[in-house]
């Protein structure tokens, strides 16, 4: 007999026994996709042979399945909500696994300053390294936080496009108002473009010039900048990624 909460529902007919996975303890196991969404899959876990299997049906979220790899993604504009939610997945990768590396792709057109800043610092903050791939754009902030990847781990793939530029702004009210947004604005911009002479190991002179304009590269240009280590035109061109976590690689 199986105990903990359990109720009936049907699949394909059949009246299957649903209980919490913390309940399961089968040897065999066998998990079957019923259906795919653009959010992620359902699936179907079977324990157990016989006529009775313990059947438990669940959601995979695409977020959730690319976790278990260690895999974060930054896709969209930089803003508070996205980032947090990035600083919170790198927070929990760090407390699973602190010596398995963890790899961040991006296709952002850039954004707020302060919310990639966030983000900067916690990969900065966590103890594995953090490998960044460029898929399609990384502008901007995007761009930033590509070139800010562990040294030798910052990647693009073989079309995307790489912008920097210095950071944008407006303001607006009585002139002491303007004023203190303007110097924030500049030591945004002083900030940056120390931090991407450090990563490019270009002059800080060369790199205020280049960005005070959007300045577009592709992946070779981007490679030869220093904003980036390697184009990858094969998925063995990437460094060895880490194996997922144990209890999300095996669906638990």
């Amino acid at each position: 007999m199986h105990t903990g909460a359990q109720s009936l529902y049907t699949l394909n007919g059949t009246s299957r026994t649903r209980v919490h996975p913390s309940r399961l303890n089968c040897r065999s196991h066998t998990v079957t996709v019923l259906r795919a969404t653009s959010n992620g899959v359902y699936v179907v876990d079977q324990q157990g042979k016989g006529p009775s299997p313990i059947v438990v049906e669940r959601f995979q979220s695409v977020a959730s399945q690319l976790m278990s790899q260690r895999i974060v993604r930054l896709g969209g504009a930089v803003d508070d909500d996205g980032c947090n939610l990035i600083v919170a997945q790198l927070l929990w990768l760090d407390a699973a696994d602190p010596d398995k590396d963890i790899t961040l792709y991006i296709n952002s057109p850039g954004g707020s300053v302060t919310a990639g800043m966030a983000v900067f610092d916690t990969m900065r903050h966590i103890r594995p390294n953090v490998s960044t791939v460029c898929v399609g754009l990384a502008a901007s902030m995007g761009a930033f936080l590509l070139a800010s990847g562990e040294a030798g781990k910052r990647y693009s793939l073989p079309n995307s496009r790489i912008m920097i530029h210095q950071p944008l702004g407006g303001a607006q009210g009585q002139a002491a108002d303007i004023e203190i947004q303007a110097n924030e604005i500049m030591h945004h911009k002083s900030t940056l473009n120390g931090y991407l002479a450090e990563f490019t190991k270009k002059p800080l002179q060369t790199v205020m010039e280049d960005t005070d304009r959007d300045f577009f590269m592709s992946a070779q240009e981007a490679l030869e900048y220093g904003l980036i280590d390697s184009i990858i035109e094969h998925p063995a061109d990437i460094a060895v990624r880490a194996s997922g976590i144990p209890m999300y690689a095996s669906g638990i």
